[in-house]
């Protein structure tokens, strides 16, 4: 089969929209890189956000990049913390090392270099 990304993205919005949280991530990933689909930071972000809420750690730390870069939503280093910490918390490896840095430097959180 060819690869099709606008098909890929039609797909994805129909499971997305019967529910399935992997779907809406990766249309996410889809609109935050605009690939299928044009690029929209803020379509990216809702679709990360139904994934986070259904427990996607990829999903959540996205979130927390978004957040902590204010790409189509509020710069917000508390969010992107907790954002960060939910998939820290689920086993993202990369979640725990920006975790890490926005408590080594005081970002968003109080400094603690003993975590």
């Amino acid at each position: 089969v060819p690869k099709d990304m606008k098909l890929a993205a039609k797909y994805y919005t129909a499971a997305a929209q019967a529910g399935y949280p992997q779907a809406s991530y990766n249309l996410g990933v889809m609109h935050a890189n605009g690939k299928g689909v044009p690029k929209d930071m803020k379509l990216a972000a809702k679709y990360y956000t139904a994934a986070a809420e259904a427990g996607r750690p990829e999903a959540n730390f996205a979130l927390g990049v978004l957040h902590k870069k204010g790409e189509g939503v509020p710069k917000d280093m508390k969010l992107a913390a907790k954002y960060y910490m939910a998939a820290a918390e689920a086993g993202h490896p990369k979640a725990t090392l920006n975790l890490g840095v926005m408590h080594e430097k005081g970002d968003g959180v109080p400094k603690d270099m003993k975590l």
